[in-house]
């Protein structure tokens, strides 16, 4: 591996770090225990891409979270950019939760 190439496992983790620390205003548990997080995409250039949705389409915090997840990520230095595309397919439900997260709120 050369010095030019980036871990973009290591980098996924740091991203990880991050979004742990974002949380769903109404809920008490971050949006990645959430499984607000669906996928998580970092190219050679280092430019991260992130597929998430909300808990509803009418979420309060629709036009902001998804602001603070871009600026989150973009704030790591190895990150290039950062995008965050929301979507509804599939819709979240409580299913996509951890077991920590469930835990938490009292589900298990």
């Amino acid at each position: 591996m050369s010095e030019a190439t980036i871990d973009t496992h290591d980098l996924g983790e740091k991203i990880v770090k991050v979004l742990k620390t974002i949380f769903d205003p109404e809920i008490p548990v971050d949006i990645y225990e959430l499984g607000l997080i669906y996928d998580v995409f970092v190219n050679e250039d280092q430019e991260v891409k992130i597929l998430m949705t909300l808990t509803t389409p009418n979420c309060p915090v629709a036009e902001t979270l998804p602001v603070e997840v871009e600026e989150k990520v973009k704030s790591i230095n190895e990150v290039k950019d950062a995008e965050v595309e929301i979507t509804f397919d599939p819709p979240w439900t409580q299913e996509l939760m951890s077991e920590e997260a469930k835990l938490e709120l009292g589900f298990l």
